[in-house]
This record gives C-alpha cells, sequence and structure tokens, in this order.
C-alpha cells in the first residue's frame, strides 16, 4: 500500500544517506523503520504486562494454585494418585 507521509528535511537526507550507503531504497528503509517499530512495541506490552500481578501484591505461584485448587499436591481430584 502507498502513503503520503511529510517528513522534515534533515530527517529525509539522514534517511537518504543511510539508505544510499546500505544500497537499499528509501522505501526499505521505511519498511524495516515500521516493522521494527511494530516489534519494539509488542515487546514492550510484554514486559509491561508481565508479572503484573505480582508488582501489585498479588504474587500467586500459578503450580500452587492450581494444586490447591484440585484439592492435592500431585494434581489429581481429592490430592490421591489413581
Amino acid at each position: 500500500m502507498r502513503f503520503l507521509a511529510d517528513i522534515p528535511d534533515d530527517d529525509l537526507k539522514w534517511l537518504d544517506q543511510r539508505a544510499g550507503e546500505q544500497g537499499r531504497s528509501r522505501a526499505a528503509m521505511l519498511r524495516e523503520a515500521v516493522s521494527a517499530y511494530r516489534a519494539e512495541q509488542s515487546q514492550q506490552g510484554i514486559e509491561r504486562f508481565f508479572g503484573l500481578w505480582s508488582r501489585h501484591g498479588s504474587a500467586v505461584d500459578g503450580l500452587d494454585h492450581e494444586r490447591r485448587i484440585r484439592g492435592g499436591s500431585d494434581g489429581a481430584p481429592g490430592g490421591k494418585r489413581a
């Protein structure tokens, strides 16, 4: 998809210089920049929410919680193995 964007002259000169140094087109550089930005934003979301409960004083070990719900330490109903 094509799009039109206004970029400051200094940024455009910088982009053209880098593209020339790498033997790539301006469009290829912009596509890579958008992909890198998306990956960074995704990673920031993961880092932002990973451990969310523990940061708010609600840290629970998932396996311990599961065992409590199931009523035993081995995961079998009632805590007994078949």
